[in-house]
């Protein structure tokens, strides 16, 4: 009896749940531990945590409802598209400015992130149209879809070159599950390939001063990444590693790196008490002191498992829409989270990427839990489709000698 009703309350693969509880687990002891810098502001222990609680509460209720509803329904997601350019757009004149950059829009007592409404809405839109591709229509759905995309990932590039650049790389990687005519997929690497070579020439040979909006940022950040400029030579010839403004946060992410070893530090870290970001962009850091190596494999190994059971269900979906849906969302979960880990042990830049549903957030939790949602209300159709085909299997293998009749036997 337990057992019926807990398969009731939790439809949808059970793997991609197991993903879900151990991230959310994860998320509530590593946030709990690094947002000691938040707790000494605010004077308050249990508020940070209770505030990040509170949000996965409301993801995990978001996951459960979806995970009900038939996967047709999700191609409601093309109306958020216009509606969230329009969001980033006021963002840009509007909205609040945090770190130097206008990514938040606040609404009365609450925040939002348009770019996080923007990403779950344009890979909707890709799915759905993608999904509807016949020979005939190629070209006309090819042009929706590109200026789609390309308003999108436009409206966020001004204040987040990163989070465009992962949205576009998502969406061009659905176009080519999506068969997308390799004549068009190479037009669309043209265009990109000449658009970074100019983005990376404006970077190295314009002044700052005339640089627009964060494209500074961006050089700064691209020039720090891997130079040794930090090492000071002393007076006695000795070198030692000067910490400055600039690099403050990866060394110190580094150094939590250094200390968590092998097996962690757990509950003991001390770098949460440096990095600024402690609880968001550099988690994976505050993972790999307190948990160690070991910690952080298991992480790294839950988002590849991630896209790995991603790629089987999607392959057992019928239906090009929950394909790609499946596709799409399981991507970005795994490249972003790919990319968070990647800042954090100083592989890439630094980009401000949040580690899905384990960096402290509100938009972007409440997003992450639906791109799971969304997931789990797939894996849940395809179940749906499985049972069906074992009772007709089970139907056809029937004996009709063996059905047992009410007719009187004969002496």
């Amino acid at each position: 009896m337990e057992s019926n009703i807990f398969s009731k309350m939790f439809k949808g693969d059970k793997v991609i749940w197991f993903i879900f509880i151990a991230l959310c687990i994860i998320s509530l002891l590593e946030v709990f531990s690094a947002t000691s810098t938040i707790v000494y502001r605010q004077q308050s222990h249990w508020g940070p945590i209770l505030r990040h609680f509170i949000f996965l509460l409301i993801g995990l209720g978001g996951v459960m409802t979806l995970q009900f509803i038939p996967p047709k329904y999700f191609s409601l997601l093309i109306l958020g598209v216009p509606f969230s350019v329009v969001l980033l757009v006021i963002t840009m004149f509007l909205g609040e400015d945090v770190n130097g950059a206008q990514r938040w829009l606040g609404i009365g007592a609450f925040t939002i992130q348009p770019s996080e409404i923007a990403k779950i809405s344009l890979i909707g839109f890709v799915a759905f149209f993608l999904s509807r591709m016949k020979p005939e229509n190629t070209n006309l759905i090819f042009k929706i879809v590109i200026i789609a995309i390309s308003a999108t990932c436009g409206c966020i590039l001004t204040e987040n070159l990163s989070t465009a650049l992962l949205l576009g790389i998502v969406c061009f990687m659905m176009l080519i599950i999506g068969q997308v005519p390799w004549k068009k997929i190479g037009l669309i690497v043209l265009v990109c390939v000449s658009a970074l070579i100019i983005l990376l020439l404006s970077l190295s040979f314009l002044p700052d001063s005339i640089l627009p909006g964060r494209f500074s940022t961006w050089k700064a950040r691209i020039e720090r990444h891997g130079e040794d400029s930090n090492v000071v030579i002393g007076e006695n010839g000795t070198t030692k590693y000067e910490i400055t403004d600039q690099n403050y946060q990866i060394t110190h992410a580094k150094i939590a790196i250094a200390n968590g070893g092998i097996v962690g530090l757990p509950g003991s870290g001390v770098e949460r008490d440096f990095l600024p970001q402690a609880y968001s962009d550099f988690i994976f850091a505050i993972i790999l002191e307190e948990m160690g190596l070991i910690g952080g494999l298991f992480v790294l190994f839950l988002y590849l498992v991630l896209l790995i059971r991603a790629g089987i269900l999607a392959s057992k979906c019928d239906k090009k829409f929950p394909r790609y849906l499946i596709l799409g969302s399981a991507l970005m979960l795994g490249l972003q989270g790919f990319i968070n880990m990647a800042v954090a042990v100083d592989l890439i830049p630094v980009t401000g990427q949040p580690l899905p549903l384990v960096s402290r957030g509100g938009t972007s939790t409440i997003i992450t839990c639906i791109y799971f949602g969304i997931i789990l209300s797939c894996s849940s159709s395809i179940n749906n489709i499985e049972a069906h085909e074992d009772v007709d299997e089970s139907i056809a293998n029937i004996n009709i000698d063996d059905i047992p009749t009410d007719e009187p036997v004969e002496n």
